[in-house]
């Protein structure tokens, strides 16, 4: 007999829907990543997928079998700039706002500064 008194905890992983995951690595829209799906061109680890599939941290998503790579998360910072420093990514300015930060994930060259 069931013991309906058990509280059944489910593990909740964070998950992105496929049409989603694949219009944000910018090959296509939402739209017409529905249809790469439906037409069978679309693998997650190697099977074959259907719309509301969804994609975790892990997955390897192909289309026409070439894997797509995620696209790294924009970061904004919110930064009063004391006088003296420059409005540059350049690193061959010594004063340049990325040095004044020094966040240690801020890279200049990979850097679009809106300010």
């Amino acid at each position: 007999m069931q013991d309906y008194n058990q509280l059944f905890i489910l593990e909740s992983k964070p998950s992105t829907n496929l049409n989603k995951f694949i219009s944000s690595t910018g090959i296509c829209s939402r739209r017409d990543a529905e249809k790469l799906i439906v037409a069978g061109r679309v693998t997650i680890n190697g099977n074959e997928t259907q719309l509301g599939n969804r994609v975790f941290a892990g997955d390897v998503v192909k289309v026409d079998g070439r894997v797509l790579q995620a696209k790294p998360t924009t970061l904004y910072i919110a930064f009063n700039k004391p006088v003296g420093i420059v409005c540059t990514t350049d690193s061959k300015e010594k004063k340049n706002i990325v040095r004044s930060v020094s966040y240690t994930h801020l890279r200049a060259h990979e850097t679009s500064l809106h300010l």
